[in-house]
């Protein structure tokens, strides 16, 4: 965990035999990001913009287990709740909500567990990575571990930029 920054958390997830997650901790910014009353994903989205974050998108969080091998991603909560699972079938949960934001290095698995009836999700990418959808199929591996490993690490945190906790975590 990471304590030194109040609300912000850190932790590895191992790798389970079947979902590679990744040497590099998952991030988690509770409250990060203050949300416009009109539009919400707005405020997400405009942040991950000037943090230099591309294939911005709007929808939710696939309830079944996944990764991307060809991308981190940093998922923001707009609207709503979401009991997200991260690691696989044996891996850990999350409690989110509005304003929260988790950034998964690339091979983590996850998936929504549940959601509330309002929940918006707003997802993002590190410039030029295209997230794959991988599955956890026996026939990923061992390719997709080698893609992970060759994923370049994002330039600037999707909070707080160049110099976010994001970048000195993931050194």
């Amino acid at each position: 965990m990471t304590d030194a920054i109040p609300g912000i958390e850190s932790f590895i997830l191992e790798d389970d035999g079947t979902f590679p997650n990744s040497p590099l901790p998952v991030v988690l910014y509770r409250q990060a990001i203050a949300l416009a009353e009109n539009d919400p994903a707005a405020s997400i989205e405009e942040r991950f913009h000037d943090q230099g974050w591309e294939g911005v998108w709007r929808n939710g969080i696939f309830t079944y287990h996944h990764y991307h091998s060809t991308a981190h991603e940093a998922l923001g909560i707009a609207r709503g709740t979401v009991t997200v699972q991260l690691g696989g079938p044996h891996g850990r949960t999350l409690d989110l909500a509005a304003g929260d934001l988790v950034v998964l290095p690339a091979g983590t698995a996850h998936r929504n567990v549940r959601q509330s009836s309002d929940l918006a999700v707003v997802g993002g990418y590190p410039a030029s990575q295209r997230p794959d959808l991988l599955l956890g199929e026996p026939d990923d591996r061992p390719v997709a571990d080698e893609t992970i490993a060759n994923v370049p690490l994002p330039k600037s945190d999707p909070v707080l930029g160049e110099h976010g906790p994001l970048i000195d975590l993931w050194r």
